[in-house]
Order: structure tokens, then sequence, then C-alpha cells
């Protein structure tokens, strides 16, 4: 770990351009990030905050062939969605470039050129999988077949999503090409591969021993797992059509492999960055008292801790990563993030029915985020925190300081008289916070972190809770003039330690207090006036509005209708039966009826008892449909009735047929009846 750097590289990882942005990227990588970044740069630091969008991989060309365009109108559509996104929610990078830019292009073939000339790479004549049909080799992503380690059968030719692990395309079972569904073959190619195997004993050294202590648990560990598993060289080029040339003679038509170039895109994005501001980029990735951070989700562990690396080894001039708090995966209401599936909160829609709630989303996020395991958001957990920490400890506490201050003082911080020994606690509690949150933010502990600045909140409100300042302003009005200046520094606090997790709400508690930019993070500690007297804040706003109950229920339904339109998409119709002959349908005697009565049958959770008129009598008939319908909803139903099925008793109640059921697209019952007024009785052939 570097101590005292002199700048601060931090990188978040580079978003596909296939697709929106989603609260799964955004609780992985690039609120963290962001808290980082807006912290460091409170405390004056030298930060290039670097990221930009992925556009050559498989699932650019995927996305295209799907939607029948080009990958340029792919890449171009959603970058534009995606930089929109993150403006909108605040994520502040320093650049934000594109890896379809000629300095990215220039950049990664230059990397690769003088890997290449100084005999880092394999050349080696290869089998891999051929479309004859599309006349074309499969990359990872166009070939889908059964995992070989957990048995998914749709597993992609480069991991399986299932169980995580790390494939080849060659490794599956079975595997069909998603281009035309054929059986690929496999035919001779040459490529270029990084030997990984030879950057073990630097692997083992750096990470495995340097790390062992500072790095996150799930991070060390998985490394670990791939270096004791045994190291192997990777392919570095690939047959495509779309990414950046292979700058070598002999490489025509072949492209540099999407992971290869993806992590140089955050070095020419840096060098993009320092040449509008007039910088030299290479401090910020070659100088030793630089602290490189990389912010990914888990699926890039093996990329950015192991390969990356080892090509910054290969090319020698580069620093490495001082750490990687990689995140694990955000789960929606029990259920793994989908974006093929529709099983997202998008960004864009969630500005559109939740505006001006960017930070109660940041926040749910942050304080629900899975730093170290798996979690799960839930709209009901959103609307809890938003209504009972957002609105009932933060806000309430903003309000109340604001609208005494307004109220006894015309909006200006009273002189305090003589403080007590409660206030001087409060405010010797307040200066030890930004040290605390500190300590969080250093270690990655971004959960912790924000429960801090709560408390921060929460310390405000006992105070104000305590002191009970509306009351004594009545017998002693000097006292609550200490009072309200204790709680206004309390409020000026929160106004700079929220900035890194609450931009928006920090930006309107400062309008608010009239302390815009006056403030730096060291200041809570260091200085005793955060808020003079004399000064005059502005008239209160409220930072936080409650959500009701209706909103949530309208986010429930939504994804209740995904799930429901995935079912019917993937619902496959059940296979055909054996055959009969006539003579066996002849035998059946189905009938148009009606119910007439209905009632549940007692201790039987499943069986309705149900009096049907058939045209020829009235019988009995018990159904097992009481879990979907009541029986007063289907007293007057039309119903089919299998009107010679041999009597059965069900428990003590003998049932004289069967009614035709099937079930909707939701896997719910639904009656088979006559669309006609056609009469009791009649026979249906």
């Amino acid at each position: 770990m570097i101590q005292n750097p002199k700048r601060y590289t931090i990188t978040a990882a580079l978003p596909y351009t296939n697709g929106p942005i989603h609260i799964g990227h955004l609780a992985g990588v690039y609120v963290p990030a962001d808290i980082y970044s807006r912290y460091l740069r409170l405390q004056g630091k030298d930060v290039a905050f670097i990221c930009g969008s992925d556009e050559h991989g498989v699932a650019i060309s995927m996305k295209a062939k799907k939607e029948g365009v080009t990958p340029q109108e792919v890449i171009d559509k959603y970058d534009g969605i995606i930089r929109k996104s993150f403006a909108d929610f605040g994520i502040s990078f320093d650049n934000y470039s594109r890896t379809s830019a000629k300095i990215h292009h220039d950049t990664a073939q230059e990397f690769f050129k003088k890997l290449y000339d100084n005999g880092d790479f394999i050349e080696e004549v290869t089998e891999q999988l051929y479309d004859a049909k599309a006349n074309q080799f499969l990359a990872d992503r166009f070939v889908v077949g059964t995992c070989p380690r957990c048995g998914n059968d749709g597993a992609y030719g480069d991991q399986c999503e299932n169980c995580g692990s790390t494939l080849n395309a060659t490794d599956l079972i079975n595997p069909k090409s998603t281009i035309t569904g054929e059986t690929p073959i496999l035919k001779a190619t040459k490529h270029w591969f990084l030997p990984l195997d030879r950057y073990t004993d630097f692997l083992t050294e750096w990470i495995l021993v340097g790390h062992k202590s500072d790095w996150k648990p799930n991070v060390y560990g998985q490394v670990k797992s791939w270096v004791d598993g045994g190291l192997e060289p990777r392919a570095v080029t690939r047959d495509l059509d779309w990414g950046i040339d292979v700058p070598v003679e002999g490489a025509e038509g072949k492209k540099l492999y999407v992971w290869f170039d993806a992590p140089i895109g955050y070095i020419s994005s840096t060098k993009e960055w320092a040449a509008r501001e007039g910088k030299d980029w290479e401090p910020y990735w070659k100088d030793q008292d630089t602290k490189l951070v990389h912010f990914i989700g888990k699926d890039n562990i093996v990329f950015h801790c192991i390969i990356f690396p080892a090509m910054l080894k290969a090319e020698g001039s580069y620093i490495l990563p001082d750490n990687v708090p990689a995140n694990e995966f955000l789960n929606l209401e029990g259920n793994k993030l989908s974006t093929s599936k529709n099983w997202a909160v998008w960004l864009h829609e969630y500005l559109e029915e939740f505006p001006e709630k960017q930070d109660v989303l940041r926040y749910a996020l942050t304080s629900n985020a899975p730093e170290t395991k798996d979690n799960d958001f839930t709209w009901k957990d959103f609307q809890a925190r938003n209504n009972n920490e957002l609105v009932n400890i933060f806000g309430n506490f903003i309000n109340r300081v604001a609208v005494l201050v307004n109220k006894n003082y015309d909006g200006f911080i009273p002189t305090p008289n003589e403080f007590t020994e409660v206030d001087e606690a409060a405010l010797a509690e307040l200066k030890a916070y930004p040290a605390v949150i500190s300590s969080s933010v250093e270690r990655y502990r971004f959960r912790e972190a924000l429960g801090e600045l709560m408390n921060v909140a929460r310390l405000g409100n006992k105070y104000l809770a305590d002191e009970e300042p509306w009351k004594v302003i009545k017998e002693n009005p000097e006292r609550v003039k200490t009072q309200l200046y204790v709680a206004s520094q309390i409020a000026a606090a929160l106004s700079i330690l929220a900035e890194p997790f609450l931009p928006f709400t920090a930006a309107k508690l400062s309008r608010i207090l009239k302390n815009e930019g006056k403030l730096k993070w060291n200041d809570v500690a260091e200085n005793s006036d955060l808020i003079p007297s004399g000064h005059q804040i502005g008239q209160n706003e409220l930072l936080f509005a409650k959500i009701e109950d209706e909103e949530i229920q309208k986010q429930i339904d939504k994804l209740e209708a995904t799930k429901t339109a995935n079912l019917a998409e993937n619902k496959q119709p059940e296979p055909q039966k054996e055959l009969i002959q006539y003579e066996d349908f002849s035998k059946m005697d189905l009938r148009v009826g009606t119910i007439i009565e209905a009632e549940k049958m007692p201790k039987a959770n499943k069986l309705l008892v149900l009096k049907i008129d058939t045209g020829i009598d009235v019988r009995t008939i018990v159904s097992g449909i009481a879990e979907s319908f009541s029986p007063e909803e289907i007293i007057g139903k039309r119903v089919t009735v299998l009107a010679n099925l041999a009597p059965r008793a069900l428990r003590g109640v003998e049932s004289q047929g069967m009614i035709l059921m099937t079930t909707n697209a939701e896997g719910k019952l639904v009656f088979v009846n006559p669309d006609t007024d056609a009469p009791n009785g009649e026979t249906i052939n």
C-alpha cells in the first residue's frame, strides 16, 4: 500500500455499449468509485477519475446483428444513453472516453506492438470453432453450450453465468453457433497469446504475498484460486470483423481481443484528459508516487488482477494497481439482474419515475452495497431507507435547524453564549467524525462510511431532542442562541461530509446554508466556526420527500409484468402425447355445463365442491381449483364437463366427472369453456 501518494489514478470499469446502465452497475462500480474520488478531491488531492465506453466487445456485434444495424450505430446510441445516466447521477468522471476513439486505437496498437517487438507473445496456429454456414470463426459470445463444470445449458464460450467459471469456447459440451444455430466445426487459425504462466512468480509475490493483508478477501481469494490452478497462455487476438486491427504483418483480418484492448482504454482516456487539461499524462501511470485503484465488479477480477497487471509488467514502464476493491453482485427482488431478460432497474427510467431522487438511489445502493457478498435490492427496502433514514433522520434534523434559525433570528446564525458540557461534548464528537469516515473510505468500506455519516445527523437530532430549544426559548432565550449555534455547526458539517455520498443533497444543503464552496473536508475537524455567527442562511427547503406505498407498488407491478412476459416468452408447450384412435376419443362424453353452486371442501386447501348443471342432471364435481378461485367468483361460470368419468370419492364426497382447465402464460389456471351461448347439455365433438 502506497503511503501519502502525490496523485491518484482512479478507474471505473468500462461499460459495454450494448445497453443502458442499471442499478447493478451503479452499486457494484460507479457509486463506490465516485464516493472515493469526491472524498479525495475534498481533501485537495490530485485526482484523475477515468472511464469510458467499451465498444469492441462481441456483445456489440451480437446486438448489431440482432437489431439489423451496424456496430457503430449500436455504440453511438448507447454511449449517449450511458453518458447521460452517469451525468444525471453525479458520477464525477474527470474523463469519459470511447474505445472507438482514434487515440485509443493508436494507444492499444502501440502497446501491442511493443510487447510483440519484445517477444512477449507466443504465436500459434490453433483450432477454433468455425460456423461453416455463416462462413466465419466464432468469437466466444457467439457460442453457447453446456458448461462442463455445472451442466448449465446456456453457458457462453467465455463464461458460465450460472457458476461463474471462466471458459474457452472449445470447452463447451454440445456447442451451437448463436448466429445460425449450427454445430460449429474446428478450423485452424493463427493467433498471438500472452503467456500468463511466465508471470506466475511475479503475481504470487506481488499479490499473494504483497497484498495479503490489504486486499479484499473476495478479490484475494479469486486471484489465489487462479494462480494455484495454474495459469495458461491467453489469446490476445481474434478473428472478428469489429475491433482494433492487429498491427503486424500476417494479421490481416484479425482484431485485438477486447479483454486486451479494453483496460488500455484507461490509459488512452487519461491521455485524452491530460491533453485537454494541458497536463502530462505519464505521471498518472508511470510514477511510483501515484496510487492506481481499479473499481470493478467481481466478474472482472481476473482481468484486472492477473491479466492487465501481466500486460503492464511485460511493457515495463507502468505502475501496478495499489488496490482493486471489487464488489460482488447485486440481485433484484431475489433474482439475478439480467439485461437480456429486462430484469433490472434502468437508471434512465428510474429518473423518469423518481425525478430529483438520484441521492435516494445512491443512498439505498450504498447502504446495501454488495461489498463482501451478493446482496439483494428490494423496492420495500428502498422505500424504508428513504422514509425512515433520509427523511426522518437527515432531513428532519436540517429542517429543524433551518426553521428555528429563520423563525427566531430571521435566518442569522446567533452568537453563542457560554458552552455547557453538553455543547462541548457535541462539538467534540462532531470534530471526530471526519477521521472516522475517512478511515472507512480509505479501506473501501463505503457502507460503513455512510453509516457514520448518518451518525452525524443522529448526533444533531439527539442534541436538539435533548436540549428542546423550541421550549427553552420561552424561559431562556440566551441559552437557545448557543443551542442553535451548535446545531448549525452540525448542519454545516453535514453539507461537506455528505458530498461524496449524496452530492445533490449536499449541494442543496449548501444553498440553504449559503456556504457553497467555502468548506473542505478537514475544516470539520479543524475549524470550530464552520458557519459563523451573523451569517444569514436561506429559507428552508425539504431535502427529502416521503415515498408512498402506491409509488413502490407501481415498481413491484412493473417487475411482475416483466416476469410474466419472460414466462410467456420462454414457456414451452408440453410434447404431444402418444397417438389414440378415434374410437378412444368418441368414448368421452364432453358437455357444456354451468356452475350453480360452489363451496370450499372442509380441511382441504385446494378443493372446491361444485354443483354443475350438465343439461342432463345436476351433479357434484370436486375440483382442485380452490387456490386459484374463490367460490363466489365462479358461480354462473360456463364450463366444459367430462360427464362419463367414473365416479370417485374425495374426502367422503363422490365426484361425478371433471371440468376442463388449462394454464395461461403466468401459470394460472383458466377455464376451457364455450365461447358461444351453447345450452347446458350440448355435446362437444
